[in-house]
């Protein structure tokens, strides 16, 4: 496939969400077996701005807190799938997100489920959902014994 013909494609690509560089770069290793139309293109993409980890993670972060909360350790699993750096990934979650407090909106959530079972199943509901999650266990036994104090 030609420049003319790739280029478009990868700005629609990009345009339907963030991207970050790996996906990019696998984008277009899909569209052309020609390296130099995947640079040219590449390079045209950074030269518009198109191609930006650092937003791609505060993208990421902000969408799974908002439509499906995950801890620290499933959003970093995800951004490494995703490229990321592994420092820019740790520096932008950890200032980002509030484990303790999205645990809560999650128990908040899910506890009517639980609340006709007895205590120690609920609890162990409690912590295999969390862990499900990516909640540290520090974050799970915390959250556990905040439910213990108001029995």
């Amino acid at each position: 496939m030609s420049f003319e013909k790739i280029f478009p494609k990868a700005v629609k690509f990009i345009s339907l969400r963030p991207r970050s560089q790996k996906e990019i770069l696998a984008y277009l290793t899909k569209k052309s077996s020609n390296q130099k139309i995947r640079d040219k293109a590449f390079q045209g993409l950074t030269n518009l701005g198109l191609i930006d980890d650092q937003a791609f993670v505060h993208w990421w972060v902000d969408q799974r807190n908002t439509f499906r909360p995950k801890g620290k350790r499933a959003l970093m699993m995800e951004l490494r799938q995703k490229g990321i750096d592994r420092d820019l990934g740790e520096t932008i979650v950890n200032q980002e997100v509030d484990e303790k407090k999205l645990a809560k909106s999650l128990i908040l959530k899910k506890k009517k489920f639980w609340e006709k079972l007895p205590l120690e199943k609920q609890k162990e509901k409690l912590a295999g959902f969390l862990a499900r999650r990516g909640f540290s266990w520090a974050t799970i036994e915390a959250l556990l014994d905040e439910n213990r104090q108001m029995e």
